[in-house]
Order: C-alpha cells, then structure tokens, then sequence
C-alpha cells in the first residue's frame, strides 16, 4: 500500500515538473530548398465595406488623371468578393460572428520532396507578450504550396487582433524558412 502511493505520488511530481519547462526552441539552419513566396492578410470586421461613400479629394476619381468609373467598380467588387468567400455558409449572426477575425495565407515553395511542419506564430493586442502558435504538417509535399491560419471567433473578440506574427518551416526540428512582420522581435 505505501509503495504504491509513493509510486502515485513520484508519477504525479514528474508530471507537474514536466509541464513548467519552457516552450521549445527550434534550431535555424536556413536552406535554399525552401522559401515563403506570398503573405495574404485579410481582417474580416463585422462592418461590411460600404459602396458609394462620398470620397475626398485627393481620393476622387471623376478628376482628371484619376481612376476611371468602372475601375472603382471593379475594386469595390474585389474587396467584397473576399468578404463574401469568407463569410459563404454562415447564415446566422453567430455564424458570421465566429468567422469575423484575420485569415493569414502563406503561400510557399519546396523544390524537393520534404515532411515539413508550418508553424504560425503571433503575438495579440489583449495578451501583449504573449506568444501562441497553430500547427500545420505535411507528408512528401513538393512544389508550390498554400497554408491558411485563422484567428478567429471567440479568439479574436476576446484576445484582440494579432500585432505581430512570423511563419516558419520547419524539417527534422529544424527551421528552414521564416517570414515574419516587421514587428516580431
């Protein structure tokens, strides 16, 4: 009997002591073979983008050497097509809130065939320091390549829209390719 609570205790002690250790830290070695290409940043507010606001002057496109009519169109089409895309599917005021947030596209290559894992991590207004980070991995991925991120719903109403973010690459534990914001530090 008080072996086994000496073992339940020493099994209880070992796991506590194992989740204080620190984050894990990745090893650069940076290599040709990978690279980011793109980064998309769409925010996705509950205010939708409105057409045919009065715009100023500097900003009006009726002037001379200014963007043609149908030019604005075609831009204020493009603007709400994303908006649209995001929200396709969302039918109530609770669907749509849980989709109002920021969406990061990272569009990456790899010239050779590689298990990679693509590691999101981003720093919030409320949370300041505080780092979190969203996983993605793949198995024997080659050629041009696109890994989407969300935060979103709940996270971003709560926890406030990122400040900061970097994207990495990472094979056998090690980091091969980095693309962060100019305020990640």
């Amino acid at each position: 009997m008080r072996l086994t609570c000496a073992f339940a205790l020493l099994l209880s002690v070992g796991s506590v002591a194992g989740a204080d250790s620190p984050a894990r830290k990745y090893p650069v070695a940076l290599n040709s073979d990978f690279a980011f290409r793109k980064v998309k940043i769409y925010t996705l507010g509950q205010n939708p983008y409105v057409t045919g606001q009065k715009m100023t002057a500097a900003a009006d496109t009726s002037k001379k050497g200014g963007l043609s009519r149908s030019r604005t169109v075609d831009q204020e089409a493009s603007l709400m097509f994303e908006r649209t895309y995001r929200l396709h599917g969302a039918v109530t005021g609770l669907d749509q809130r849980q989709r109002f947030g920021q969406y990061f596209d990272f569009f990456w290559r790899v010239k050779r065939p590689a298990d990679l894992t693509v590691r999101f991590e981003y720093k919030q207004e409320k949370l300041k320091a505080f780092v979190q980070a969203k996983e993605q991995t793949y198995q024997n991925v080659n050629g041009t390549n696109r890994s989407e991120f969300r935060v979103v719903g709940d996270e971003y109403f709560d926890d406030g829209g990122v400040l900061a973010w970097r994207c990495l690459l990472i094979e056998h534990g090690q980091i091969v390719a980095e693309k962060r914001s100019f305020l990640w530090d």
